[in-house]
């Protein structure tokens, strides 16, 4: 049996901090996009275009936006596309650029899944001005990793 002291050593990392609360979102978020049979990073994918009032984004955007390489993002993208929820084409200026927009399907799942942000909520604890806060310390130690 692990000694607690070694648990603790665990308790003043930030990064496991970080690395637990997204572990566990994660999987609520898995909980809630099952019905739908989507990841949490095809949910992502859906909600920037949807965002996004109908203009397609290129790959480049989507990777750059959700930090991920193509690499990743190219596949998960394949899976949407042969799912009918996304169009993949080639930039008509460009053909090594890959532009992605929704497909009809895609859209209405998109209108579908605006409950599953406010169902994560519903999960926390209601003090609005600590969940900005939270977020904003959030995305300000995230820029500050992001730099040079």
């Amino acid at each position: 049996m692990p000694d607690v002291g070694a648990s603790r050593a665990l308790d003043p990392l930030l990064c496991f901090a970080v690395y637990s609360l997204e572990r566990r979102i994660g999987r609520v978020y898995a909980e809630l996009l099952a019905p739908w049979g989507l990841s949490y990073t095809q949910y992502l994918v859906l909600t920037l275009l949807g965002a996004n009032h109908g203009v397609p984004l290129t790959l480049g955007e989507l990777g750059r936006m959700l930090d991920l390489d193509s690499g990743t993002l190219s596949p998960l993208v394949k899976r949407l596309e042969r799912r009918g929820l996304v169009r993949r084409d080639r930039d008509r200026d460009d053909e090594r650029v890959v532009v992605v927009a929704l497909t009809d399907d895609g859209r209405d799942l998109h209108a579908e899944l605006a409950d599953v942000q406010r169902c994560l909520a519903e999960r926390l604890p209601d003090d609005r001005a600590a969940a900005a806060d939270l977020m904003a310390r959030l995305r300000e130690a995230n820029d500050f990793l992001a730099r040079p």
